[in-house]
């Protein structure tokens, strides 16, 4: 699902066009008054194919080591999943900028990685450019 950004103005001035005349009605599904709300309606600005490099076999592992397990630190993840501490950072950031991840505070410097994601949905658009991506987030 595309979107775009705009103030109410150029969404008004949008919708009068179309009004006028339908055919002008290609471009943008849904409106939003910036990125960081798009993010919180749709779940992730994260494009599909970046979402399909980010859902590797081994990131999906990861995953599930997290939400089966529950390690208690970033510490005990990367010792389960015999990965690098720097290394699982990096992913485990841009999981959470994908919406897919989340970081529970403890004492100290301690973040607890939890999955924030219940299911991810690919819609690939194989014509055009209106492939999407959607992050249905854990209750």
């Amino acid at each position: 699902m595309t979107y775009r950004t705009g103030s109410i103005g150029e969404f008004m001035r949008w919708t009068k066009r179309v009004v006028a005349e339908p055919t002008a009605a290609t471009g943008p599904k849904r409106w939003f008054d910036s990125d960081r709300t798009a993010e919180t309606v749709l779940g992730t600005t994260t494009s599909a194919e970046a979402m399909v490099k980010l859902l590797s076999e081994e990131n999906l592992a990861l995953l599930h080591l997290i939400s089966e397990r529950r390690p208690g630190s970033l510490r005990e993840l990367a010792t389960l999943a015999n990965r690098k501490e720097s290394n699982l950072s990096r992913t485990l950031k841009k999981l959470r900028s994908a919406g897919i991840v989340d970081f529970e505070d403890r004492p100290g410097r301690a973040r607890v990685p939890r999955l924030a994601a219940r299911r991810v949905t690919l819609e690939l658009d194989l014509v055009g450019p209106d492939s999407s991506v959607s992050v249905e987030r854990r209750d």
